[in-house]
């Protein structure tokens, strides 16, 4: 069993394969384009709203490829050591540590940078020659080069809804992946999915995802960003336990979206609407 030490806390790589096949609905031929690109030893961008499923769109994709699944989400914080690993005391001994990021590289495992804009960008950097044709890490402190086994593949994601000066991906970095684009799911997808996550009705997964579409449409008036699938399951889910439609939607949907009082009224009325 091998354990890795990231910024204090112990990851169990052993436990990093997926025993139990995660839900997911395929929306756009996606899942193809990521078995083709795996199999290329391609790096893949995710690109998407937040809650929309990228996430679980890796966990599925580790399973059916069989591979180990290293996640880290992605902070201002998160330096080139809690990636690729740095030297500890030991007793009386320093002892290197790899990080996650070289665990996977050695395991031939997918690591997923979730988020990766929210890391520094001299962070960003050391993934440039894993994620072209030289499929290699360095490692710096202790003078390595660590080629990439047979079934590594890099996974990152990011909100474009977000983008700003500050907290973009450089172009050097972008143009090193092929990108996947993410949206809400179309109608019929969302309510299966809230249907079978949230384990409601499919009249009530159906009145969830009326009411999401209507809440996105209200960012043209202001709103920073719409509603996502996630949220949706968790109103259903509130549902489901028999907490009223009215109030599970104003802790699941209107308030953690907003913090504008008029917007979260106009959210709630078309709360009344649908239900």
């Amino acid at each position: 069993m091998h354990i890795v030490k990231q910024a204090g806390r112990e990851i169990d790589i052993g436990r990093s394969r997926i025993e139990r096949e995660p839900f997911y609905v395929e929306a756009g031929g996606e899942v193809g384009l990521f078995t083709i690109a795996a199999r290329s030893k391609m790096a893949v961008m995710l690109k998407g709203p937040t809650g929309c499923g990228k996430t679980r769109f890796v966990q599925h994709m580790a399973y059916k490829l069989g591979r180990p699944l290293i996640t880290v989400a992605c902070h201002e914080d998160l330096t080139t050591s809690d990636l690729v690993g740095r030297y500890l005391l030991k007793g009386q001994e320093t002892v290197w540590m790899d990080g996650p990021l070289t665990v996977g590289v050695k395991q031939g495992a997918i690591v997923y940078l979730d988020e990766v804009v929210e890391a520094r960008k001299d962070t960003t950097v050391i993934i440039h020659p894993l994620s072209d044709d030289r499929r290699v890490l360095p490692i710096e402190k202790k003078g390595q080069i660590v080629e990439a086994a047979e079934d590594f593949m890099l996974v990152i994601s990011y909100n474009p809804g977000y983008q700003s000066v500050l907290k973009d991906l450089k172009q050097s970095t972008k143009q090193r992946f092929m990108a996947i684009e993410f949206d809400y799911p179309p109608a019929d997808v969302e309510i299966a999915v809230v249907e079978q996550e949230a384990g409601v009705s499919r009249a009530v997964a159906g009145s969830l995802v009326k009411l999401g579409a209507k809440v996105r449409n209200l960012k043209s008036h202001g709103l920073e960003e719409g509603v996502s699938t996630r949220l949706l399951i968790y109103a259903g889910t509130l549902i489901k336990q028999g907490v009223p439609a009215e109030r599970a939607c104003d802790v699941t949907i209107a308030r953690p979206i907003t913090d504008d009082p008029d917007m979260q009224r106009s959210i709630l009325e078309l709360v009344k609407a649908v239900f």
